[in-house]
């Protein structure tokens, strides 16, 4: 599940899981950066405003993260035959490190295919929302409280419509495993679309009719 700040993908990852529980698989929600223990406390760092932290060094902070998280999470539960969800991957290290950032895309890409082991997402729902109003939903917590956001969330406007524009053209690129789905402000709308995606692909591999 990719897309940018406030585009919903926690919410709709949550209730995805659901959906597929209800249809008889097991199913294992996770998250990056974090979603071991090891990871999480990189993604502390990676998320902390506090903190000023270079390019490169974010970029192998997420690597490294993605590392421990492939090994703890993510390759055992496939091993265990669990249909794996994981909030961000390898394409926001893209979107947000590459088009954003401007490190050379070719250089993330080699160090995705080394974190990963090569492994590819059968299927990524990328989820697509401006950024004035995916900013203003990702800041605003605590019944409707107004935050400043972590640190990625107060990177300026240009910065997460150039996030915006790598991940649509990573989608125009990869069209076959890509889905971009337009975000609705009824969650209910979203997860209708999502669930169109995901019948499609499941009953192409024949994992449920």
């Amino acid at each position: 599940m990719e897309g940018c700040e406030g585009c919903g993908k926690t919410t709709q990852s949550e209730l995805l899981k659901k959906y597929l529980e209800e249809k008889g698989l097991k199913v294992v929600l996770t998250r990056e950066p974090g979603g071991s223990i090891v990871a999480e406390q990189v993604r502390n760092i990676l998320l902390n405003p506090k903190f000023d932290v270079a390019p490169y060094c974010e970029l192998m902070l997420y690597e490294a993260s993605r590392v421990q998280h492939l090994q703890d999470i993510i390759k055992p539960n496939l091993k265990k035959g669990y249909v794996v969800i994981c909030d961000r991957f390898t394409d926001s290290t893209l979107a947000y490190q590459g088009y954003a950032r401007g490190i050379d895309k070719e250089i993330i890409r080699k160090l995705n295919k080394i974190a990963t082991e090569g492994l590819v997402p059968d299927l990524t729902i990328y989820l697509d929302i401006n950024p004035n109003v995916g900013i203003k939903k990702a800041k605003t917590v605590n019944k409707g409280k107004l935050t400043g956001g972590d640190r990625i969330e107060r990177e300026s406007l240009k910065f997460h419509n150039k996030v915006r524009k790598g991940f649509l053209e990573l989608a125009k690129k990869y069209p076959e495993r890509i889905k971009k789905i337009k975000t609705n402000p009824i969650i209910e709308k979203t997860q209708i679309e999502i669930n169109k995606e995901i019948d499609k692909f499941f009953k192409k591999k024949k994992i449920y009719v």
